[in-house]
């Protein structure tokens, strides 16, 4: 028998439905060769006495040499990795993730359906838009207030934030230093699982809610006397109202020379009216 990181790293994976941590993995090794020297010495053969378990013994010896006393990090990523990679080639029902808290097989998307109806479990609730935009600002935000979201997406989000915890993929990490000291809210553990990422730096660069545009947004959004410009919610900037040489803006100018006359017109009738009003009658004669 020959010490096979790989198949090892199956079998441990198989047995349990939980993830699977390095340091699990790592704490497995040490035990075995914790158990391989408590075992008690053979006793010594007597010359002449059968051997018939001579050869088990010797593959033995040779198994404790092959398994290391310490597997490092990087031998057991590089042996997942590969896992991972051999089950998608071979198109395998299952596939290999990694989480927060560690490896664990699960059932390939397509099949995810089957599963379902086998367990008898109704068909996983998608998220609504207010949701998922409530979910992206708490994810790149986070650890965000109550009113900052609201701040961010101009309405009020109670019913998704309470739907994203209901769902744990959101969750109370605390209170802001604030006045009223409001609760913070972050993502959860679940929050990656339902991602297909490690760890909150892994999500994608976003421009619109990058930390420092929507701490400058929120900051805006509070303060009324500074309105929030195009280029605060990743925008474009809007080009500037061309003016004529008295200033007056092109848009407020009239384009029709007959609109022109026609007040003209009016303002001369009015004119007339007025001096008519001025005249005194004569006296009669």
């Amino acid at each position: 028998m020959v010490f096979n990181l790989k198949k090892i790293l199956k079998a441990l994976l198989f047995s349990t439905s939980e993830p699977l941590s390095i340091r699990d993995i790592q704490a497995v090794i040490t035990r075995y060769h914790e158990q391989a020297d408590d075992e008690p010495e053979e006793e010594p053969i007597v010359e002449g006495a059968p051997q018939s378990g001579e050869s088990e013994q010797v593959e033995l010896d040779g198994i404790m040499r092959q398994v290391p006393s310490l597997l490092t990090a990087t031998q057991i990523r590089d042996g997942m990795d590969a896992i991972a990679q051999e089950l998608i080639d071979k198109d395998d029902v299952y596939r290999l993730v990694q989480g927060p808290a560690g490896y664990r097989l699960t059932t390939a998307p397509e099949y995810a359906d089957w599963v379902r109806l086998f367990r008898k479990e109704p068909k996983p609730m998608k998220l609504s838009q207010a949701a998922m935009e409530t979910l992206a600002i708490i994810a790149y935000r986070q650890p965000v207030t109550r009113a900052e979201m609201e701040a961010i997406r101009g309405v009020s989000i109670d019913s998704a934030l309470n739907k994203l915890l209901e769902l744990e993929l959101a969750h109370i990490v605390g209170r802001a230093d604030l006045p009223g000291r409001p609760i913070q809210y972050g993502t959860a553990d679940k929050f990656l699982e339902y991602t297909g990422t490690r760890s909150i730096e892994e999500l994608p660069a976003s421009d619109v809610l990058s930390s420092g545009q929507i701490t400058e947004w929120i900051r805006k959004a509070t303060n009324r006397e500074e309105p929030i410009s195009d280029t605060d919610v990743g925008l474009p900037a809007s080009e500037p109202i061309p003016e004529d040489s008295s200033g007056t803006p092109e848009l407020l100018k009239t384009s029709e020379p007959a609109q022109n006359s026609d007040l003209d017109e009016t303002t001369d009738i009015a004119d007339a009216s007025d001096t008519a009003e001025e005249i005194e009658p004569s006296p009669s004669s």
